[in-house]
Formats: structure tokens, C-alpha cells, sequence
């Protein structure tokens, strides 16, 4: 829309729904960005729980130490 037409709706009494518009606007981009957010922040607590398991000797044999050779 051009700004006259803009113009025109805003004071013709027609409804409006602008700013109804940059509200859900507004409200998804907030989603979007804490969806982000926890997801960054629960990949980061699973690598320091992966990192701090202690590992179990248990498997680890000589095949599985030299398999690639």
C-alpha cells in the first residue's frame, strides 16, 4: 500500500488491523527466539553430561581399540 491509501484507512473509520498484525508479528519472532534459545541451552547442558560421563572399560578390547588398521 501506497501512504495516501494508508492514510485514507486510518481516517476513513475503516477497521484497521495493523497493528494486530505487527503484534503476532512481534509475538512469533519472540517464539521463534526463545524456541532457539532453550534449544541451544539444552544442547549445551547434554554435551557437559556427555562429557562428564566417566567411561567403562568393560568393552573396550583389543579388537576394538585397532579395528581400523
Amino acid at each position: 500500500m501506497i501512504m495516501q491509501d494508508l492514510i485514507e484507512v486510518k481516517y476513513s473509520g475503516q477497521v484497521d488491523h495493523t497493528m494486530d498484525y505487527a503484534k503476532v508479528a512481534v509475538q512469533t519472532i519472540a517464539v521463534l527466539m526463545g524456541g532457539f534459545v532453550i534449544w541451544r541451552s539444552v544442547l549445551a547442558y547434554q554435551r557437559r553430561q556427555i562429557s562428564s560421563r566417566r567411561s567403562n572399560s568393560y568393552f573396550e578390547t583389543k579388537y576394538s581399540k585397532h579395528w581400523k588398521k
